[in-house]
């Protein structure tokens, strides 16, 4: 599975299995077994060192504490569709772990903002001020 140009996960890391599905579904859902347990090692895994404790740094519930991210794709009737759908959103984590967040700088208004912010509350202030009853 390609993640990028330079990492990759090799299929042997990712362990499939077909189970039974949850939910609805008739005679069907006793006897097919259409859902996909996916199982990845991230420990084990030969990804870079910065994904893996990226990864582990997720707070997600798929995350055990062995470091085993287990994913149920259940959604389709096909087990052919929920193998595609559970690699596709193991991809879809690694690919969001890998794309560093810029930290952001804290700036101060200008100049120019604090004083349009003042004179628009003065002005308000004026306003309501007139509605006001008149004092003798």
């Amino acid at each position: 599975m390609k993640i990028s140009r330079t990492v990759q996960i090799p299929d042997t890391e990712i362990e499939l299995s077909a189970i039974r599905s949850q939910g609805a579904g008739g005679q069907n859902v006793n006897k097919v077994s259409s859902a996909i347990h996916l199982r990845f090692n991230i420990i084990e895994s030969s990804l870079p060192d910065r994904y893996k404790e990226r990864l582990l740094e997720l707070n997600d519930r798929r995350i055990n504490k062995d470091g085993v991210l287990i994913i149920k794709a259940q959604q389709y009737r096909t087990q052919e569709k929920n193998r595609v759908d559970a690699l596709e959103r193991l991809q879809e984590l690694v690919k969001s772990i890998a794309i560093v967040r810029r930290v952001r700088k804290a700036t101060k208004p200008t100049k120019g903002s604090q004083k349009r912010r003042l004179d628009g509350k003065k002005r308000k202030s004026k306003i309501k001020a007139l509605r006001r009853k008149v004092s003798e």
